[in-house]
């Protein structure tokens, strides 16, 4: 009787406490939805990226699956470190990208964090400068200078990671080094400006590299104010971009040494640069 009491008692005080329950799965019902479908997609896009043949990917059956943290955590890092998402140019395998490989490169360029930020930023610049002098000020006139500027950095990634790249049969891809310095980055960064490798992995000369810009910044006077449609302005533009394409490949070189040193192969999705092939290995 004893026990059953307490099971009736137990029974009567849940069934007041289930609106206070229900109230706060109410409202944070579209928060948990948001985290949990984030989480899912995530997961699913990691393990489409997943580097094949590699030794870190094969685990043994006996393991178990790790925890929902560790999944999480190696979610967001694979990301970062095998270029699929934020540097999608950084190579992670030796071998030769195909005509399709090199189109679904130029695509994922084109909506790449740094392509979509360098455009902000280099907007709100430009806007603060009042330059060009066509567009003008406001919401608008922004838009215009981030419409442009992505239009610039998609088109050139059209024309030298794909149209250029597959008719001259050149590798559009950064091999960064294995053990990187500042200066030896630095020099390195600015080589691959003008040598590249073509697909059979030999060093040629970059005419895919930089005929891409170039072409870029030839269409761009279709839809630029008129006062940058001269030779002159084509050419300080072409100019600028191979500069920040520089400082672009200095953050790539030390991309996946930056999460090795700080510890994070233990994660097993991080490319270890110092066991690839290519170029990096000097």
């Amino acid at each position: 009787m004893g026990i059953a009491s307490s099971l009736l008692q137990g029974v009567r005080m849940g069934r007041h406490r289930t609106p206070q329950v229900q109230t706060l799965s109410s409202s944070g019902l579209w928060l948990l939805c948001l985290v949990l479908g984030s989480a899912v997609s995530l997961a699913g896009q990691q393990s489409a990226v997943s580097i094949q043949g590699s030794p870190v990917c094969s685990q043994s059956p006996q393991q178990g699956p790790p925890s929902s943290h560790t999944g999480t955590t190696n979610v967001f890092i694979g990301y970062a470190t095998n270029g699929s998402f934020v540097f999608p140019d950084i190579a992670t395998s030796p071998g030769p990208l195909t005509t399709a490989g090199k189109f679904k490169l130029f695509v994922n360029q084109s909506i790449s964090p740094p392509y979509i930020l360098a455009a902000a930023l280099g907007a709100a610049f430009n806007q603060a400068r009042n330059v060009p002098e066509g567009y003008g000020q406001g919401w608008g006139a922004y838009g215009g200078r981030f419409g442009a500027n992505m239009a610039r950095a998609s088109s050139s990634s059209f024309f030298g990671t794909f149209l250029f790249a597959s008719w001259l049969h050149e590798d559009p891809r950064f091999f960064p080094e294995s053990k990187p310095s500042l200066w030896r980055s630095l020099k390195y960064s600015t080589q691959r400006i003008v040598i590249t490798r073509n697909d059979s992995g030999k060093d040629v000369f970059n005419t895919s590299g930089l005929l891409g810009p170039l072409a870029s910044e030839g269409l761009a006077n279709v839809y630029l104010p008129s006062s940058e449609q001269t030779v002159g302005k084509t050419v300080t533009r072409f100019a600028v971009d191979l500069a920040w394409r520089v400082g672009g490949n200095m953050f790539k070189d030390y991309w996946p040494t930056f999460f090795r040193n700080m510890g994070l192969n233990r994660l097993k999705v991080i490319p270890d640069p110092g066991k690839s092939e290519g170029q990096g290995l000097r």
